[in-house]
């Protein structure tokens, strides 16, 4: 008989977002509601989450489109540490100042057409072109990467702390 190849693992991701901002009259006109939610997982606490406020959102919390952005920024991060860990890369400290650009269209809708992610890596120790060049694979890991349709760039500084004397 022939080996069957074995099955992918599935993950499922489960939350619930609560729409908070219903101020008595619900969506009764544009300008009579708020875009506050909540977004939640089990066992964890709440994001609050609003519009952009170009869209009348809540600029004190959370929107949609600066998620992705940090969700991108986020797997990449943990996808290159734990290859650096593998090849046996101290990093000491990691910061990313991601960049996420979304154009309208004349519809009404709209859709990012970049993300540039600028990791800030120090590292203890290891060979700091191979730390660079793992920025690459990490990219190639990324699961969230590879589900967006627009072009995620990485532009990496990585240093190496030299100790004192």
């Amino acid at each position: 008989p022939l080996a069957m190849p074995p099955s992918p693992k599935i993950h499922t991701y489960t939350l619930a977002v609560t729409w908070t901002g219903n101020q008595g009259q619900g969506t009764a006109h544009y300008r009579s509601y708020s875009r506050n939610h909540d977004i939640v997982a089990p066992g964890k606490g709440a994001i609050a989450g609003s519009a952009d406020p170009a869209f009348r959102g809540d600029a004190s919390r959370y929107n949609p489109e600066e998620l992705l952005v940090a969700t991108l920024s986020s797997c990449h991060m943990l996808w290159y540490l734990h290859l650096c860990a593998e090849a046996g890369i101290v990093v000491t400290a990691y910061g990313d100042s991601p960049v996420g650009t979304l154009a309208e269209t004349t519809t009404g809708g709209g859709h990012f057409t970049e993300v540039v992610l600028k990791p800030q890596v120090t590292l203890a120790q290891g060979d700091r072109q191979r730390a660079i060049a793992l920025h690459s694979q990490a990219h190639h890991l990324c699961f969230i990467a590879n589900s967006v349709n627009f072009p995620v760039y990485c532009e990496p500084t990585v240093e190496v702390c030299t100790p004192s004397p």
